[in-house]
């Protein structure tokens, strides 16, 4: 999700009395309210794509996990089985986060990508917990596997995968549910992988245990990877600070600027992938609201966290320095 970065006003203040430089930072209204959908891309056509050969895959492995009687074969079929509802409700986020923003939902849907990495996420956790339970009683009952049938349809689930995963490649650095989707399309790549292995190790030795071996190898690409993805869609959801922003520089950058005596209430957080909002309290001299100096200190500190933080979205407070007297305890 992409920022257009607003441009100082022909007649606003320039700021170079508050900092001391003028950087060409263009302090006209910057604070970045609201914000424009028609700067995200649009990763629908892709998802489609994938989702499509996801479902055909899928189809192929179950009549292949019949045929061969393979849980590995069944368990990749099963991940599928989450995939596709996975990449719908990517495909069905994708499409909410274009939706405008109205004075009920100021900020649009643009939070439904990181909804639907969630619940993405607990769908994999659960196909992992099955497939684990699974395969330990295979492990101790072994079922005979026609390996043949488990290496015909395992290459036909990794060559669909490869062509999931090319389609997605490009995209997906693009946001939290396009991570997801990408994903699950190299898990399963992986799974397939996995059978494959699997159905040559039985035609060659004939142990049948490594069926469900296989099994607990695609539980151990699955579960890792889901728990961090998890991690960060929760991060977002509890309003945490924005990976690699430190805020103790932050607090040193306005700091830095002349006439500011202290900053509190420093608050950051993502609405969504790429879309980091600051909120802070900036304790200025009187002299600042006498003079008319304070308007210019607002575009200073808001230019310092556009250029310095990449924070372009800021609603900052300026007060004097007898207002803290008059804030409620809950202020930090």
């Amino acid at each position: 999700m992409l920022w257009r970065r607003p441009h100082q006003r022909r007649g606003e203040p320039d700021g170079t009395d508050m900092t001391g430089e003028r950087g060409g930072h263009g302090h006209g209204n910057h604070n970045g309210h609201g914000h424009d959908h028609g700067a995200l891309v649009d990763h629908r056509g892709r998802l489609a794509a994938v989702l499509a050969i996801t479902v055909t895959v899928l189809v192929v492995e179950v009549v292949g996990a019949i045929v061969s009687g393979s849980l590995a074969l069944l368990a990749d079929a099963g991940h599928m089985l989450t995939d596709v509802a996975g990449l719908a409700m990517a495909m069905v986020a994708a499409t909410l986060a274009r939706r405008p923003a109205t004075p009920f939902r100021t900020w649009g849907f643009v939070r439904a990508e990181i909804l639907g990495a969630a619940a993405q996420a607990i769908l994999l956790l659960g196909v992992g917990v099955f497939i684990l339970v699974e395969s330990i009683e295979r492990l101790s009952r072994p079922p005979e596997v026609a390996s043949t049938a488990m290496i015909v349809f395992g290459v036909v689930g990794l060559l669909a995968n490869v062509v999931g995963m090319m389609i997605l490649a490009g995209s997906r650095s693009s946001n939290l549910n396009m991570r997801a989707a990408f994903l699950e399309v190299v898990n399963d790549a992986l799974g397939s992988v996995a059978v494959i292995v699997a159905a040559i190790v039985i035609a060659t030795t004939g142990f049948d245990r490594a069926d469900a071996i296989a099994s607990l190898v695609i539980v151990a690409l699955i579960v890792p990877r889901t728990i961090r993805l998890l991690r960060d869609a929760v991060h977002v959801l509890m309003e945490s600070t924005p990976p690699g922003l430190d805020l103790a520089a932050v607090r040193e950058g306005i700091l830095g600027l002349h006439h500011v005596r202290d900053v509190h209430d420093l608050h950051a957080t993502q609405v969504a992938t790429g879309i980091p909002v600051l909120t802070a309290h900036v304790v200025v001299d009187d002299g600042c609201f006498r003079d008319a100096h304070a308007l210019q200190l607002l575009d200073a500190v808001q230019a310092r966290l556009r250029d310095d933080f990449d924070i372009a979205h800021s609603t900052i407070q300026l007060e004097g320095p007898t207002h803290v007297g008059h804030e409620y305890p809950t202020h930090d």
